[in-house]
Formats: C-alpha cells, sequence, structure tokens
C-alpha cells in the first residue's frame, strides 16, 4: 500500500466539511490558492496506522458535477484529470442528515466516475430532534459504499473514518447508475466512439464549458460523433438528474424513516423575525454595531500593546547597536514595517472571529438572503454586505472577508470598492483637517464639525455603491448573478473551529501580504533618510533659528525636519509640488501625501515632523500644538496654507484616494494579480484628484 492516500473532501457548502477537516487534520494544516484563482485551497495531513499519511484536500463546496460555477469548476476539474498531482485516491462525500436526498445527487455522480468513495452523514446528533432515522446496514448495501455518520459536537467517530481511509483499497468502485436508461443509442455511440474512457467521464466532460481535458466537440466531431445541441445537452442533464432523484428515493424509502411527530425545534419562526423586510435590516444593524463597538474597544489594548513594543524594540536597537546605515535599517526599515504588519493582527483576529461565529451559527445566509436583493441593484452579492461594513473598521480584513462570495465578478468588484468605506485609519487625518478649517460652532443642536465627520462615512459609502453600479456595467466577465443557497440549521459554534479559521485567516495575512509590506516600509524608510546635497548632509547649517536660544530637543526636531525636506522623498515632495497646487496644496502636504501610502494615518505624523512638534503622539495635547503651528502657515506670498478650501479638497482627497500600501498588498494577494491592485489605485487617485480639484477651485 502506498505510504500516502489522496483525499478529497466534497460536498455541497454548509454541510460541515470544514468541521470533518479540522477533526482530521488538527493544526497540519496550510491554506494555498489553487492556480490562477484566489478560492481557498485546503490541504492537511492526517496520521493513519502503520507511518501511513493521508493528504486531505478540503475542496469548494458544490451542488453537483454539472459546473456553474469557478468553487464547482474547480472540483470537476480535479476529478476528471487523473494527471493533476492532487487526484484522490479516495473522496469522503459529506452530507447533511437533513438534506440527504439532495446530497445523495452529488455522492452517485462521483461514484459513477469510479473514483472509492465514502458516504459522510454529517450533524447526526440532529437525527433525534428531527425524528430521523437510518438504517446504515441498508444504504450501504445500497449504495454500495461506506457509510459513517459523524458529528462536531464529539471526535467519537475519527478512528473509524481513519480506519475506512487506510483500506480504501476494499471499497467498491462500479458506477451507480447505467447511463443508458437516460439515451440509450446517444450513450451506446459515446461508448464505441471511446472505448477506451469511462463513460460517465466522457458525459461530464462534454457537457462542461471549461477544456478540462483533451476531449472537445471539435475531436468529438473528427470521429464522426453525433454532437447535440446546447438545449439537448441540458435537457439530457436534467433527465440525469430526474432518474438520480428517483433511484435515491427508491433507496431512502427502506433505508430512512422521517417522524415529523417527533421533530423540535425552532428555526422557521427564527427565520421569520431575521430575514423580516423591516426588522431583518433592523437586528443585522444592531448586531454589526455592536461587533465593531467589541472589536473598536478589544484591539484598542493589543494594537495600542504591539505599537508601543515595536517603537521600544527600534528604541533598544538604536541604542545598544553601532550607528550605521545597517542599524538605521534595522530599527526604521524592517522592525518599523513587521510593526506595520503585526499591528493589523488584532483587528483581522476580532473580526474574522465574528464572521465565523456568524457563519457557524447559521445567521450569515440569513444575512446573505435578507441583503441580496438590494444588492443586485449595485452589481454586488449579498454577501458583500459584511466586507463593505468591516471596511469601516480596516480594509485588509473586509478584503480578505470576500472570499465567501462565490461569484468572480461580485467579489471582484467588492475587492474594488471596499477602499472607499472610510477605516479607523483615516480617523486622525479627519480630525486634524476638521478642527483647522470646519467651525467648532452648532447648528439646530448639531455640531458643524461632527456632520463633517459624519458626512465624510456617507461620501465613502456613496462612493462605494456608486462604483459597484459603474463596475457592474463595464467589467465584461461573465459571471452567474443569481443567488442559489439553503438556510443551514442553527446550531451553536464550535471553538475550535472558530479558532482555525482565525488562524488560518491571519496567518494568510502575515505570510501573503506580510511580505510586499514589509518591502515597501524598506522602501520608504530608505527615501526618507537618504538624500544628496549639503542641506542633507550637514543640516545644523542651515537651522534658522539661534542654536544657543533653543533647546536640544527643539533643535534636533528642526534639524530632522530639514534633512527629510532634503531627503529623495522630500525631493520628490517639491518635484510633484506643481502638479498638487491647483488642489491648494503644498509641497509640505505631499510629502505627507507619499509618506502615508504606508499608512494613511502617517500624514499627520509626518506632518508633525515637517512643522517641528516635539515627541508627537497622538494625544490631544499634541494635535491642539500642530493645529495651532498648522494655522499660522503661509505660502510665499502671505496666503494660509489651510484654509477651508484647501482643507475641505485634502478631506476629500483621502476620501477617495488609495493611500495604503497595506490594502494595495491584500487585493493583490487576493485577486493574484497585480492589474487590479494597479488599476484601483489609479482610478481611485484620479477620482480622488478630479474630486478635491473641483472642491478647492469651486471653494477658493
Amino acid at each position: 500500500m502506498s505510504k500516502q492516500i489522496k483525499v478529497a473532501l466534497i460536498g455541497n457548502p454548509n454541510t460541515g466539511k470544514t468541521s470533518i477537516f479540522n477533526s482530521l487534520t488538527g493544526l497540519n494544516q496550510k491554506i494555498a490558492n489553487y492556480p490562477g484563482v484566489t478560492v481557498d485551497k485546503k490541504e492537511g495531513i492526517c496520521k493513519l496506522d502503520r507511518g501511513v499519511k493521508a493528504h486531505i484536500y478540503d475542496l469548494p463546496g458544490t451542488y453537483s458535477l454539472n459546473a456553474s460555477s469557478m468553487d464547482e469548476n474547480i472540483v470537476v476539474e480535479l476529478l476528471l484529470n487523473k494527471n493533476n498531482k492532487d487526484f484522490p485516491d479516495l473522496a469522503i462525500i459529506v452530507s447533511d442528515v437533513e438534506n440527504l436526498k439532495r446530497n445523495l445527487v452529488l455522492f452517485t455522480q462521483v461514484k459513477d466516475l469510479k473514483i472509492p468513495t465514502i458516504l459522510a452523514v454529517n450533524m447526526s446528533d440532529r437525527m433525534k430532534y428531527k425524528g430521523i432515522e437510518l438504517d446504515i446496514p441498508i444504504l450501504e448495501k445500497s449504495l454500495d459504499t461506506k457509510i459513517i455518520l459523524t458529528t462536531n459536537r464529539s471526535s467519537d467517530w475519527t478512528d473509524k473514518l481513519k480506519n475506512i481511509i487506510s483500506n480504501y483499497t476494499e471499497l467498491s468502485s462500479t458506477n451507480f447508475m447505467n447511463l443508458d436508461i437516460i439515451d440509450s443509442n446517444y450513450f451506446q455511440n459515446l461508448q464505441k466512439t471511446f472505448p477506451n474512457q469511462e463513460l460517465y467521464k466522457l458525459w461530464v466532460v462534454i457537457c462542461q464549458d471549461a477544456n478540462f481535458t483533451n476531449i472537445d466537440k471539435k475531436f468529438l466531431e473528427s470521429k464522426n460523433f453525433e454532437t447535440k445541441t446546447l438545449s439537448e445537452l441540458k435537457r439530457l442533464q436534467q433527465k440525469e438528474t430526474i432518474k438520480r432523484y428517483q433511484l435515491i428515493n427508491n433507496i431512502l424509502r427502506t433505508g430512512q424513516k422521517i417522524d415529523q411527530s417527533k421533530a423540535v425545534g425552532f428555526g422557521a419562526s427564527l427565520d421569520k423575525l431575521l430575514t423580516h423586510k423591516v426588522f431583518g435590516y433592523f437586528i443585522f444593524f444592531l448586531i454589526l454595531l455592536g461587533i465593531f463597538q467589541v472589536i473598536y474597544e478589544w484591539a484598542t489594548v493589543p494594537m495600542d500593546f504591539i505599537d508601543a513594543s515595536f517603537a521600544q524594540m527600534a528604541e533598544w536597537v538604536k541604542i545598544n547597536l553601532p550607528n550605521g546605515a545597517m542599524t538605521n535599517l534595522l530599527a526604521d526599515g524592517i522592525i518599523t514595517g513587521i510593526g506595520g504588519i503585526v499591528i493589523f493582527i488584532p483587528q483581522i483576529a476580532f473580526l474574522f472571529m465574528f464572521i465565523s461565529i456568524l457563519e457557524e451559527s447559521g445567521y450569515m445566509s440569513r444575512v446573505v438572503f435578507l441583503m441580496d436583493k438590494i444588492m443586485q441593484k449595485f452589481g454586488l452579492s449579498g454577501k458583500s454586505v459584511v466586507p463593505l461594513i468591516s471596511g469601516v473598521a480596516c480594509a485588509i480584513p473586509a478584503i480578505m472577508a470576500t472570499r465567501n462570495i462565490e461569484s468572480w465578478k461580485e467579489r471582484l468588484i467588492t475587492i474594488l470598492v471596499t477602499p472607499f468605506m472610510t477605516c479607523a485609519a483615516r480617523l486622525p487625518v479627519y480630525l486634524i483637517i476638521v478642527a483647522l478649517v470646519i467651525p467648532d460652532e452648532t447648528i439646530f443642536g448639531f455640531n458643524y464639525q461632527a456632520i463633517a465627520l459624519m458626512s465624510l462615512y456617507i461620501i465613502g459609502f456613496l462612493a462605494a455603491v456608486g462604483s459597484a453600479y459603474i463596475l457592474n456595467s463595464v467589467l465584461n466577465i461573465r459571471s452567474r448573478s443569481v443567488l442559489v443557497m439553503e438556510m443551514p440549521n442553527y446550531k451553536i459554534p464550535l471553538i475550535k473551529d472558530v479558532l482555525y479559521t482565525i488562524v488560518e485567516k491571519t496567518k494568510t495575512f502575515i505570510v501573503e501580504a506580510g511580505k510586499i509590506i514589509l518591502a515597501i516600509s524598506v522602501i520608504l524608510w530608505f527615501l526618507a533618510t537618504n538624500g544628496i546635497g549639503d542641506r542633507f548632509d550637514n543640516p545644523q547649517d542651515y537651522v534658522t533659528q539661534d542654536i544657543e536660544l533653543i533647546s536640544e530637543n527643539d533643535l534636533q526636531s528642526e534639524i530632522a525636519s530639514i534633512k527629510l525636506e532634503n531627503s529623495f522623498i522630500g525631493n520628490i515632495g517639491k518635484t510633484i509640488e506643481p502638479i498638487f497646487k491647483p488642489l491648494g496644496y503644498d509641497w509640505k502636504i505631499g510629502i505627507g501625501l507619499i509618506t502615508s501610502f504606508a499608512a494613511r494615518e502617517v500624514f499627520v505624523g509626518t506632518l508633525a515632523v515637517i512643522y517641528n512638534v516635539e515627541s508627537y503622539n497622538d494625544s490631544e495635547e499634541k494635535r491642539l500644538e500642530l493645529k495651532k503651528i498648522m494655522l499660522r502657515e503661509t505660502d510665499a506670498n502671505g496666503n494660509k496654507i489651510f484654509t477651508l478650501a484647501s482643507g475641505i479638497s485634502l478631506l476629500l482627497f483621502y476620501a477617495f484616494a488609495m493611500q495604503c500600501m497595506s490594502t494595495l498588498a491584500i487585493v493583490r494577494t487576493e485577486t493574484n494579480s497585480w492589474k487590479w491592485p494597479a488599476l484601483q489605485f489609479i482610478i481611485m487617485t484620479l477620482i480622488a484628484y478630479i474630486v478635491s480639484l473641483i472642491a478647492y477651485q469651486i471653494l477658493s
């Protein structure tokens, strides 16, 4: 026997494949993407007896082998291609005990591909609550397979399943259904034309739009094989499905008993409330409000700790290592860059914890159903709601949350428009600019500054849905937009499954996006700490104040400002000043725009360095100090830099622009291409520039 067994976990969505995968593999998992697409590819190791290892592949959910989506195509392509390195020796079909009849359609299709197949009937603990009884010996004989009852409430079944996997060669690989009962002449001719091919495999290939094998329509025609039109093939597929259901019904008449009088539950009543056309939206809003309030409160403490820890680490390196370029690179480039990655972990972990709880409990499917009709009008999916609202906290975990959107077009649109949502990183910029240019006065009891801040959130949302509407019209991508789904049963989420989700999503961000963020951080550090010319090399000679009359801290602050002004990034700021001049910005704001590409909140810290604010932090005292200095700032003609016109222009620029390398990195990871983040960056920057230009020219 081979020392490695390849096992494919296959099943309809919401049947609990992930729970079985986690039970078999534990933490021996890795997450990757299928070549050319970004659907999760979960792979884990399960140790069996006698040193044998099983490679478990958790495939995307699919309803049948009649593929109609990217997820289903991936499953079909793997099962048809024996040359694929992941082609399974064994398939485990995971079914939901309450939807056994429908799940058995997929089981019988996979079995007809002559792949050894096990049937895992999941959520078996619910049988007594639903009045369901299964005669396992009869079902095993009728389906010609091994059946195991599984539940995520215990792991007693795992050893039995591992034993069946170890002895998979003893499983029958005979087909379930004779295709002659669908159209005897057609399938007999097909078998005669291709005598060395598996008949059902040929049929599945013919029905697919994608070219999964070397057999295509032209090859069929070259063999003088009778071809059928698309509508004729569809009718044969429908007939196949009907015949399968007839055979399955006959089996279940003796193998399954359902006594509705014994069934208990409150799911239907709860559904009426959670999917109500009025109360459903209100409940969802309250749940999200509570989630983001908790995320904000819980994530603040660990994020502050991470920020302080990396700052102390960088300071320790500067103090204890010899002065030089390598020390500065380590302290200000690498450590700061890693800190910029790690600081997002609390938000990502908490957000995916709550998303996992909503999904595992069954509530997320109700939200999708509730929101889908509205979101479809904008080219989005009902599943786009959570990523969009998550973007108010941070676009990075929000974009990662789009992975459960099946339609590639809807998922891509959601990824592209989510950065328009006002994230927490924009708040420091908004707060300082709003305080500068918006009067601290009230109208009808409402503060002007509060109204301005709320307006920026509304603008972000309108930009997101408006852009989605436009993208839906211009993107030439074929994609199913009809939502086909079932409402899973309500259940209490398992802690281990939630923890697995948190670990997987966090690890994906650190490994995939982290390396890109770190690289860009080092580049920005180099540009900000290096330059040419005497003003950069000897900044102390150009201090404008009397050195003997100012403190050492003020002196070092002004020296740092001069060095930054004459660094490579400072020179870039002066070079691009003519571009931003029509928006009302000087070269100092230009530097802030460039450095804030690392993270939007860096803008305020950059201005603090330029304007010599000693030991700047985000405290109220330091913000007031920076505000006073910025209010006094003038150009060469004595005109104030920060006016209502330039302030509104700057606010709008940050509302629309893609000023976050972390978001670009995660977009590249999720789309598996630099094309989409590049287009996203260019288009959002152009929108920001045009809107800011119009606002400044009108108000000035």
